[in-house]
């Protein structure tokens, strides 16, 4: 019975070990595929192989025959290419909200998608030099639950916190929930953030995901946003800075013909650029006003000139003589 048994699981055994161990380097002869599937107590004979060969590319697979001394088989093609599982392995391995005993089991899963030489190559990869990482395990779950709240139309419950000097968790509130309805999630230099509607401040507000604890999914449902605007998620992420949100207002901004590049990686590339001479342009846009943008604007010293509205202007140069009382 258990000789039958192990039989008629041969075929995808055999497409095991072609997954695992070929690919267009590292082919396999019958003799050797033989020797593997008797490692799961499967016997096989050579014409039963070829049989199966047939039945496997019959079901989709690309197994290639190549005739050499001995005739070899390999696995030409897969879900992925090698390269794209490397720029999936790079993503994990430098993406700071993940952890890193999560990174390793996402890689090693990504592993799984190629051949067992290949996968080598990945390991080669996905080294970082001095990337932090998160230390919240459950941001996984957090996502998936978020995820399942806007899908759902649903508020959601959480607790948030910072970290103190003794690099211990500090909640925000006095550990009293968080109720806010989600929006969207997006990934903002290198941290994952919730976007959603909280109604303390009845505004859009941004929240990072691996500071949250206790996720929970309530009952009742997401609260409209003001006016029952459509919130574009693609719009918003251009108008804020370092997600902190601030108060929204339209900007006119001269920036030096060098920092054209800048002006449409931020605003994108739909934005109207009007020369304003020969060495500068000006842009109209909205954005979110908050510190993080000013301190935006200050890195690019005298590239950038704020031309309206004026409340702006004296906001920013409150700042910058603020910053400068640091130094004098």
């Amino acid at each position: 019975m258990s000789r039958q048994k192990n039989q008629k699981l041969k075929l995808l055994y055999l497409y095991r070990i072609l997954m695992e161990n070929t690919d267009e380097e590292h082919p396999m002869t019958v003799a050797q595929m033989i020797e593997e599937l008797s490692r799961y107590g499967i016997t096989a004979e050579r014409k039963s192989i070829y049989d199966d060969l047939e039945e496997l590319r019959s079901f989709g697979a690309d197994i290639i025959y190549r005739k050499a001394k001995k005739h070899e088989y390999y696995v030409a093609s897969r879900i992925f290419e090698l390269p794209e599982l490397k720029l999936l392995a790079d993503a994990v391995a430098s993406s700071k909200f993940i952890t890193e005993r999560k990174s390793r089991q996402l890689i090693k899963k990504i592993e799984s998608l190629c051949s067992k030489h290949e996968a080598r190559q990945l390991r080669r990869q996905v080294y970082v030099m001095g990337r932090a990482k998160t230390m919240n395990e459950k941001i996984y779950y957090n996502v998936d639950k978020i995820h399942q709240a806007i899908a759902l139309d649903r508020q959601i419950s959480f607790k948030y916190f910072e970290y103190n000097l003794k690099k211990e968790k500090q909640y925000r509130q006095g550990g009293e929930k968080y109720f806010a309805s989600p929006y969207a999630l997006s990934w903002d230099d290198e941290n994952y953030y919730m976007t959603a509607f909280y109604e303390k401040y009845g505004s859009l507000s941004n929240f990072r995901i691996d500071k949250m604890e206790n996720v929970k999914i309530l009952e009742q449902k997401r609260q409209k946003l003001p006016d029952d605007k459509e919130f574009d998620p693609a719009e918003y992420s251009k108008r804020v800075f370092g997600m902190y949100a601030g108060r929204e207002e339209k900007i006119s901004l001269q920036f030096d013909n060098s920092l054209i590049g800048v002006a449409l990686d931020r605003f994108g590339q739909d934005i109207s650029i009007i020369p304003a001479d020969e060495n500068s342009f000006i842009i109209n846009v909205h954005a979110y006003i908050s510190p993080t943008f000013l301190g935006w604007l200050f890195g690019f010293g005298r590239k950038v000139r704020i031309l309206s509205p004026e409340s702006l202007v004296d906001e920013f140069t409150g700042f910058c003589r603020e910053s400068l009382t640091l130094y004098t």
